[in-house]
């Protein structure tokens, strides 16, 4: 135990910051055991339902410098992986909005009008390139 005042109280902060961040990160990884136990139960729905609170979690202890930010990113990856993977393949529905935007679209006739073509528009500038400069090697030979 150290003598100096300052010392004794960083040791007490420390104490105080390591179990603060010993529970958040226990928090995340409670959150992630019951993502993964609802995807071995085939509850898929649940688990996608509490996936947004866990890259909550995640975002949370990588902002407070609790799990590296690559940690966090790897973290939600997985979760979204393998809840993607577990749950079965079902295609999702196209609204009956859209479905009927493309019917009327390909239903429309076909128009005899002849269309008048729009002037081309002047044709886009290159730019040239600056020659390389001249090596020292060469510069020496002349």
């Amino acid at each position: 135990m150290p003598n100096i005042k300052s010392a004794k109280k960083r040791v007490l902060v420390n104490q105080k910051k390591t179990e603060q961040n010993k529970n958040i990160r226990s928090e995340v990884r409670t959150e992630i055991k019951k993502i993964e136990a609802l995807i071995k139960e085939n509850k898929f729905e649940e688990a996608k339902a509490l996936l947004p609170h866990a890259f909550a979690l995640i975002d949370s202890a990588a902002s407070k410098n609790i799990i590296h930010a690559n940690n966090a990113a790897n973290k939600k990856s997985r979760l979204a992986k393998k809840i993607d993977a577990a749950a079965p393949a079902v295609e999702t529905p196209v609204p009956a909005k859209k479905k009927a935007a493309k019917v009327e679209k390909e239903e429309a006739p076909a128009t005899t009008e002849t269309v008048t073509e729009t002037p081309a528009e002047e044709p886009v500038k290159k730019t040239v390139r600056k020659p390389r400069a001249k090596k020292t090697e060469e510069l020496k030979a002349e």
